[in-house]
C-alpha cells in the first residue's frame, strides 16, 4: 500500500529517532568508558548530532531536516560542533527531508559519500529458525570481550585493522543503555555475534557477522528470528535494519521479511582546519 507523504514522513520520525537514540547511548557509554575521546552530543531542530572521536562511523548528524526545518542556522551550529572537535561535518539525509536540504548542503560543498537503505518489518511473528544444530542466547554480563572478540572475528576477512576496530566497538556497545547482546553457537562453540537496541520502541538490529569458517550455517537467520523475538516480547511492535543499497545485506533483509521504506545520502565536507 502506497503511504502518503505525512506517514512516510511520521515513520521516518519514528525510525531516525530510533537509531538517533541508539547511537547518541553509545555515545554516553564511549564517555563513560573512556572519557579522553571527549565523545557527546546534541540536538539541532530535532536532528542528533554525536561526536564518538575523529574518524568514527558514528560522529555525524542523523535525523536533519525529517523533524523541524534545517537550514544554514542550523547548519552553522552543528559544522561549528563538529569543527571544533577536529572532525569532518557528515549528515545522513533521507528521501523524506526536503530537497531544499540537498541543494543547501551542495552550496556548501558537501560530497555524497554514502548511500544506504532503511527497511522494516514487523517483530513478530518469527518464523522457526532452521537449524535447530545453532542455538542463540544474550551474553551474560561476564562476557563482554567473548561477544567483541567473536564480532571481531566475523569481520576478520575484510581487510588489515577492521576487526581491532570492530573489537573496540564491541566493548562499548555492551555497555550501552537499551542494547542486547547475543551469542550464535554450534556445538557450545560461539560461531556468530548480532545486537539489538531498545532505547526507543522500535528495534534497530545491528553489529551482526559470523566466523568466516561457519557462514552458510544459517546463524544469521537465527540470530535475527531470536532478536525479533526477544523485542516482540519486550513489546516492541517494529524492527529496522539500515543496508547499502541492491547488496547481499539488503537481499537477506528481504528475504527475512523487511520492506524497504526510504533510502539516504550521507554528505560529508571535510573539517576547515
Amino acid at each position: 500500500m502506497t503511504r502518503s507523504h505525512e506517514e512516510s514522513r511520521t515513520l521516518a520520525q519514528r525510525l531516525e529517532r530510533a537509531e538517533g537514540t541508539a547511537n547518541a547511548a553509545f555515545v554516553e557509554a564511549r564517555a563513560a568508558v573512556d572519557p579522553s575521546v571527549g565523545a557527546t552530543w546534541m540536538e539541532v531542530a530535532g536532528a542528533y548530532a554525536m561526536f564518538d572521536g575523529v574518524g568514527s562511523p558514528l560522529t555525524q548528524v542523523f535525523g536533519a531536516g525529517v523533524f523541524e526545518p534545517f537550514g544554514a542556522a542550523e547548519l552553522d551550529a552543528v559544522e561549528a560542533f563538529f569543527d571544533a572537535r577536529g572532525a569532518s561535518t557528515a549528515i545522513e539525509v533521507s528521501s523524506v527531508a526536503p530537497a531544499e536540504l540537498t541543494a543547501l548542503l551542495e552550496s556548501r560543498g558537501y560530497l555524497l559519500t554514502e548511500r544506504s537503505t532503511v527497511l522494516v518489518r514487523p517483530t513478530a511473528p518469527a518464523e522457526a529458525t532452521p537449524s535447530s544444530a545453532i542455538t542463540v542466547r544474550l551474553i551474560a554480563p561476564h562476557e563482554t570481550e567473548l561477544w567483541a572478540g567473536t564480532s571481531a572475528a566475523g569481520w576478520s576477512s575484510e581487510g588489515p585493522g577492521i576487526s581491532d576496530f570492530v573489537e573496540a566497538l564491541g566493548r562499548i556497545q555492551a555497555q550501552v543503555r537499551g542494547a542486547a547482546c547475543f551469542l550464535a553457537e554450534m556445538d557450545g562453540v560461539p560461531i556468530a555475534a548480532g545486537a539489538i537496541n531498545m532505547a526507543t520502541p522500535v528495534a534497530l538490529l545491528a553489529g551482526a557477522s559470523t566466523i568466516p569458517s561457519a557462514r552458510g550455517r544459517g546463524a544469521q537467520r537465527a540470530l535475527l528470528d531470536v532478536r525479533l523475538a526477544h523485542a516482540a516480547a519486550h513489546g516492541v511492535d517494529l524492527a529496522m535494519i539500515v543496508t547499502q543499497p541492491e547488496s547481499g545485506s539488503q537481499r537477506n533483509a528481504e528475504r527475512s521479511g523487511f520492506r524497504p521504506v526510504y533510502s539516504r545520502c550521507k554528505w560529508e565536507r571535510a573539517h576547515a582546519g
